[in-house]
């Protein structure tokens, strides 16, 4: 998996829904970016009682919460084993989701709350296997065409695939960690546009804010 990205919010709140610019991400072909792949997950959901849902949520938040803990403690002070531990945590992290899917479909806002969702974005997009995250790709894109998912889940999830596949990216999330510039962006003249339709601000705003931030 390649480069970083924008930042990602918690809630999921004031981010654009509906179709993202009606780029070609559904079908592309897949395959497998890691031997120990996840099992393909369903896209038929079963029905959810408001409490098993408030779990899933809770146990998605959780997953995702330490992720980026982990993350933070390693970016202060790698170890070798605190990176175990990151690959550890993405596996068994992908492995859970893959297993939320399998029985509910794609974890999508009205499933199990926006924040919750994007927990489960945040998983995905550190999962090793890139032919789960294409087949989750196409879920996320059929739910954002249907409304039920931000078009900014799709838009993070297919430039990280494209990039993954060496394809040019749609929205100039993924960025080069050396050169804190995008990776190739097809049509660049109008990815501010593209951006905008998904909720995303301005490019060059990004990158200003991740030579600022780091």
């Amino acid at each position: 998996m390649k480069g970083t990205a924008g930042r990602l919010g918690d809630s999921g709140n004031g981010v654009a829904h509906g179709a993202a610019g009606g780029h070609p991400v559904a079908g592309q072909g897949a395959r497998s970016g890691d031997p120990c792949t996840v099992a393909p997950p369903r896209t038929t959901a079963g029905p959810l009682s408001p409490a098993m849902a408030s779990a899933l949520a809770a146990e998605l938040l959780r997953r995702a919460d330490e992720d980026r803990e982990l993350m933070r403690q390693t970016g202060v002070h790698p170890t070798p084993e605190r990176e175990r531990r990151i690959a550890r945590c993405h596996r068994d992290n992908a492995e859970a989701l893959a297993m939320i899917i399998r029985r509910y479909g794609w974890p999508n806002a009205d499933l199990v709350g926006p924040p919750a969702s994007t927990a489960a974005l945040m998983i995905l997009l550190h999962a090793s296997d890139l032919g789960f995250r294409l087949r989750c790709r196409d879920l996320i894109a059929q739910d954002t065409a249907d409304g039920r998912t931000p078009a900014i889940h799709l838009a993070y999830i297919a430039d990280q695939c494209a990039v993954d596949l060496g394809q040019p990216q749609y929205y100039g999330t993924r960025i080069d960690p050396t050169s804190l510039r995008p990776y190739p962006i097809r049509h660049p003249q109008s990815v501010d546009e593209r951006r905008r339709d998904v909720g995303l601000g301005p490019l060059e705003e990004q990158l200003q804010a991740l030579r600022i931030h780091g």
